[in-house]
């Protein structure tokens, strides 16, 4: 009897350090019968159910250990009863690693269970041990990270793996149902030059608000990712018309055209748009990108702020244009690049007033490329500003060697780009390139045009000013064509207004024409500015001019662009005779 109940203590004790055992450990513990009812829980398992050991002792083990297969699911099968009756645990243990427990006052939390029959000396099941620990916070972190490796971290917007993903099952949806989709690249333009003016800050800014607008434009079913950079992509999963992308491509213009309001700044920024649909111009989302990519390159090309859709022929164009940029990014060094000069000359005495030097590029196997080809390139591909210095100080060499030479001045106008006259040291490389060359300020010109001068009207006052302390001259190019309003006219510090050649090659055949060409240099006359009539091409042209008073002139009518040792000629002999006579 002594020995039993000595027995009987030892196993009390026993059991009261293996409770206080698992009490103390942060896994949560449960304990059924052969019956499946609790027999034990110990205090992470009270807190995580809800249930005192007291109130779910005896009771089915379902009843205090409420599971679901996720948030609003079905409920998880009887683990324990299989446990117990085939010793599977191991097999129950991997089908409930994403369970979800309803606490007895409804709260959910996911959770991790493993299930292990308790068998005694002789082997047989007495019960069942129920271990489970919430996973809740690795889940939460897990879909976090899920989120962040399919979403762009600054728009929260699908990035290209998800959108890919998202395509390529809208294409399968479409080949089931035979209907068609249209994918949509949108490019922002020239939102390199928001980055460079007002800093990365508000850069960012705007693509955020590019990214809501976009959102706003298209339905729920449909897609909007940013590939990165300025580039976003809309899938529209389903239309039934080219017309109907046509329709949302035209939403998007107007939509993002309207001014942004970033930290109290208006900002307008327009898109070019190119499109590509399924099954016509690819089968697979990869191809479709492409294509819609094509076309908006297309779009650029056609002056920005439009909507182009693929054709087949644009496949040509576009590796005609990856052709040229690979080329002109080794032409500087390879010395393929020359400089033209046109002269301009006093229209009543027909004396020449200078020289504009014009870039030209020489291909090794193109032969000789003009601007309108390149020019666009150099710009998108953030060319143009060491292209832009280059031709600064080879025109000012040019200018110095006339000097020397004993040809006397000859004063010299260079244009400036919009990447050049925004970047931070342009002032600094123009005083540098004068200093090296010898060239005194007020024999050079720098043509700016009034689009240049109006993107951001009251840096370029500041920019101007100092071009002018410097004593440099300044030209407002493709006078008329821009958006300057009279109130900058008088506020830029300009010397000259340069008319564009449309307006001057329409004068003796459209009097509308002919009369807004008159009033333009009746305005720069009152502005005193000087007033010089680009394109000149005919006699007819030139004795119009006279008529109105136009001070110079440049065209083909006089010369052409020539060599730098051709125009050393003309400025030599001269070209009076075509103005006089």
């Amino acid at each position: 009897m002594m020995m039993d109940k000595r027995a009987t203590e030892a196993m009390v004790l026993e059991n009261e350090v293996a409770n206080v055992t698992l009490d103390s450990i942060g896994e949560a513990v449960l304990r059924t019968d052969v019956q499946g009812k609790v027999t034990y829980l110990n205090r992470k398992a009270e807190e995580m159910t809800g249930w005192r050991r007291e109130e779910a002792r005896g009771r089915p083990m379902a009843d205090v250990l409420r599971l679901i297969e996720s948030v609003g699911g079905p409920a998880v099968g009887n683990a324990v009863g299989i446990a117990i009756q085939e010793d599977r645990a191991t097999k129950e243990t991997a089908e409930c690693t994403n369970c979800v427990l309803v606490r007895r006052d409804g709260f959910q939390c996911g959770i991790e269970r493993k299930v292990t029959a308790i068998q005694d000396q002789d082997g047989s099941v007495t019960g069942a041990v129920v271990a489970f620990h919430d996973v809740s916070a690795a889940r939460a972190k897990s879909l976090e990270m899920s989120h962040l490796a399919e979403h762009d971290a600054l728009t929260d917007l699908p990035n290209r793996v998800l959108f890919k993903d998202r395509l390529t099952q809208a294409i399968a949806l479409a080949e089931r149902q035979g209907k068609q989709l249209a994918v949509m690249f949108v490019d922002l333009d020239h939102f390199k030059k928001i980055n460079d003016s007002l800093g990365h800050d508000v850069g960012d800014k705007l693509l955020q608000s590019v990214a809501g607008r976009l959102i706003a434009c298209v339905r729920r079913s449909d897609t909007v990712s940013r590939l990165g950079g300025d580039e976003f992509v809309v899938l529209l999963a389903q239309v039934e018309h080219a017309e109907d992308a046509a329709y949302s491509a035209r939403k998007i213009l107007r939509t993002l055209a309207a001014p942004h309001i970033i930290d109290n700044k208006s900002l307008d920024i327009n898109v070019s748009i190119g499109v590509s649909t399924y099954p016509n111009d690819g089968e697979d989302a990869e191809g479709l990108i492409n294509r819609a990519d094509n076309a908006m390159y297309e779009a650029k090309e056609h002056g920005r702020n439009n909507c182009r859709f693929f054709r087949h022929e644009m496949h040509a164009r576009l590796a005609e244009r990856q052709s040229l940029e690979a080329d002109l990014r080794c032409a500087l060094g390879r010395n393929e690049l020359l400089l033209h000069y046109q002269p301009k000359l006093n229209l009543q005495t027909g004396e020449i007033t200078g020289v504009e030097a014009l870039i030209r590029w020489l291909h090794p196997q193109r032969g000789m490329i003009y601007p309108a080809q390149f020019v666009s390139i150099a710009e998108d591909c953030g060319l143009i500003v060491p292209i832009g210095q280059w031709v600064l100080l080879e025109a000012c060499k040019q200018a110095q060697t006339w000097r020397d030479s004993g040809l006397g001045v000859v004063p010299l106008s260079v244009n400036v780009s919009a990447a050049e006259f925004g970047a931070k040291d342009f002032l600094s490389g123009v005083r540098a390139v004068l200093i090296a060359t010898g060239v005194e300020p007020q024999h050079l010109e720098l043509e700016l045009t009034e689009s240049v001068l109006m993107r951001d009207a009251e840096a370029a006052v500041v920019n101007l000013l100092k071009l002018k302390a410097m004593g440099v001259q300044l030209a407002i190019d493709d006078f008329g064509t821009g958006y300057s309003s009279f109130t900058y006219l008088r506020r830029f510090p300009s010397d000259a207004l340069k008319l564009h050649q449309s307006f001057v090659q329409e004068i003796t055949a459209d009097p509308a024409d002919a009369a807004i060409v008159s009033a333009m240099i009746n305005l720069g006359r009152s502005l005193k500015q000087r007033v010089i009539a680009e394109g000149v091409e005919t006699r007819a042209q030139l004795k119009f001019l006279q008529l109105h008073g136009c001070g110079e002139g440049q065209g083909y009518y006089f010369s052409p662009p020539v060599v730098a040792e051709q125009a050393t000629k003309l400025v030599e002999d001269g070209i009076q005779a075509r103005v006089v006579h």
